[in-house]
C-alpha cells in the first residue's frame, strides 16, 4: 500500500496533476495515517516461488497474490495481467464492465 501511494502521488505530480508541494503534503499526510503494517514471515518466500512459478522476473505483483494466500482472502485489482496470471492461485475481484 505505502509503494503504491507513493507511486501515485509521485506520478501525479510528474504528469502535473498536482505540484510537487502539494504531493509532498498528500504523501505526509497518507503516512500519518494510523495504519498498522503487518508482514507475515513467510511473504517474500512465498513471492519469489509465485514469481518464479509464472515465470514473472520482479516479485512486485507476486507480493500481493502471496498476501492474499496468506491471509486466505481475495484480492481486489483492476490489473486484467495480474487476474490472467495469476487467478488459478488465488480468488482476484476486480472491477465489471456493465
Amino acid at each position: 500500500l505505502w509503494s503504491e501511494v507513493a507511486s501515485a502521488v509521485n506520478r501525479a505530480a510528474w504528469r502535473g496533476d498536482l505540484t510537487r508541494p502539494v504531493a509532498s503534503e498528500l504523501l505526509q499526510a497518507f503516512l500519518r495515517l494510523p495504519i498498522e503494517r503487518h508482514i507475515p514471515d513467510d511473504l517474500y518466500r512465498l513471492a519469489t516461488e509465485i514469481a518464479t512459478g509464472l515465470g514473472w522476473a520482479k516479485t512486485y505483483d507476486a507480493e500481493y497474490v502471496a498476501l492474499a494466500r496468506l491471509e486466505g482472502c481475495s484480492l481486489l485489482t483492476a490489473d486484467g495481467r495480474l487476474k490472467r496470471g495469476a487467478g488459478h492461485l488465488v480468488e482476484i475481484v476486480g472491477p465489471t464492465r456493465s
